[in-house]
């Protein structure tokens, strides 16, 4: 059959209601799962339709005719489309508030920690790992467990427009923009791009009277925010609710509505996303010492503010991705940290387009101008700069950094900071560092 209508779409569902899940790869595919045969620039997924279906599947979604070969096939025009038409049909059924996570820099901390503060009242569900697209959100939809009450959807974007399409399928009831930076600016061509793109979240809250979490720090935010009606202020909650960072260790420590308490994250870059998460909690009534212990209890991972102890040594990866502005911060919280030596190992920054040499040149003079003792740059752009100074040291490739560390490692009480773009894959400089594990 062919998917033309609501009816059709219906039919569908009832399909999917009956399945143990939403599948789009065979490798994976469980029993009963509804298979979607997506296409890529490599692979047609229609041609894995028979494999599916010998592997279990419930029925198998396609959009060529030619592999539409018995009655457990539905063709449909397009399946990546027929994909999210279906994950919105779904999200609008469970009348639950669906929380939006957009924004430069941030996203997937910040998800995380109202995860962990909501589910302390609540069963809540976040976006597992980094399915944010336009794939990976109609995927985040299919796995929400049915007892959940709050669920929160990050929505990554790289140009505009995909913001709107994802909150037309995601469909928040409430959202946050984490922050402007200059991120993606290939795709967006500026950061008032990056603005107008991240601002089709509000957009969409404003057309269907949703609430917004805005840092009212943030004069980018509050600027776009300005036309809402429904709007719920952080690190403040209009005198009823602060967040503050106490003290300038390692560690972050923080202070909200009187009560204090030790985190497990570095920078004072991510207190504002701590602050979100407990103004949010806030907003929906988690108990403040609950959520405190929830914050308490949050240990970065995946390559994002990870804090690394190796004998006297300490270092600090933040490598899952990088941008002009999360470098910025990064650098900055190395040099508020006191230690005998510090080591800043900066990886190329990606999809910059046309300001890709004035902004490495840029962040190089920055990490000069921090005073840190050694920087460490790496990668074709990095290599590139023009900046002269004694404390840089230039490496092509990651893999020349890794030799030269083969027979350099011989640091002691030094702080490290590795950051750069995901392609640059700086995780893999750990073991030269003493990392085992």
């Amino acid at each position: 059959m062919l998917i033309q209508n609501l009816n059709t779409l219906e039919k569908l569902y009832s399909i999917f209601k009956e399945s143990s899940g939403v599948c789009t790869d065979t490798r994976k595919l469980q029993n009963n799962n509804l298979f979607f045969a997506l296409k890529g620039p490599s692979f047609n997924g229609n041609t894995y339709a028979q494999l599916a279906l010998d592997k279990g599947a419930i029925a198998v979604v396609v959009d060529e005719k030619d592999y539409c070969i018995n009655e457990k096939c539905i063709l449909v025009d397009d399946v990546l489309t027929t994909l999210q038409q279906l994950a919105s049909f779904h999200i609008s059924t469970l009348n639950i508030p669906i929380i939006g996570v957009a924004g430069s820099n941030g996203k997937t901390t910040t998800k995380e920690l109202i995860y962990s503060v909501l589910n302390a009242k609540y069963n809540a569900f976040c976006t597992q790992g980094n399915l944010n697209n336009h794939i990976g959100v109609p995927l985040t939809i299919f796995s929400i467990p049915k007892n959940t009450e709050i669920a929160i959807i990050e929505l990554g974007a790289n140009h505009i427009g995909e913001v709107e399409v994802l909150c037309e399928i995601a469909k928040p009831t409430h959202g946050i923009i984490t922050n402007i930076g200059m991120d993606h600016l290939e795709g967006y061509g500026s950061i008032e791009g990056v603005a107008r793109g991240n601002s089709e979240l509000y957009h969409y809250l404003l057309k269907h009277n949703g609430v917004a979490f805005v840092n009212e720090q943030d004069d980018w935010l509050m600027r776009m925010a300005s036309r809402l009606p429904n709007v719920v202020t952080y690190p403040s909650q209009k005198g009823t609710f602060e967040c503050k960072a106490i003290g300038n260790g390692l560690f972050l420590k923080v202070e909200a509505n009187g009560l204090q308490v030790d985190t497990q994250m570095t920078g004072n870059y991510n207190l504002i996303n701590i602050a979100a998460a407990l103004c949010i909690g806030n907003y929906f009534e988690v108990d403040t010492q609950l959520a405190l212990d929830a914050v308490a209890a949050y240990k970065p991972s995946n390559m994002r503010s990870q804090v690394i102890q190796v004998d006297s040594n300490v270092i600090l990866l933040d490598a899952y991705n990088a941008n002009p502005s999360s470098m910025e911060v990064s650098i900055d919280n190395i040099a508020s940290i006191e230690a005998e030596n510090k080591v800043v190992i900066l990886g190329d920054m990606f999809e910059l387009g046309a300001l890709s040499e004035n902004e490495h040149n840029r962040i190089t003079q920055y990490a000069v101008d921090a005073q840190i003792n050694n920087i460490w740059l790496v990668g074709e752009n990095f290599s590139k700069t023009s900046i002269d100074s004694k404390s840089i040291t230039k490496f092509n490739t990651r893999e020349d950094l890794c030799n030269w560390l083969s027979n350099n490692n011989k640091f002691e009480k030094t702080v490290f900071l590795l950051k750069g773009s995901r392609g640059m894959a700086l995780e893999k400089v750990l073991p030269f560092l003493g990392v085992t594990e």
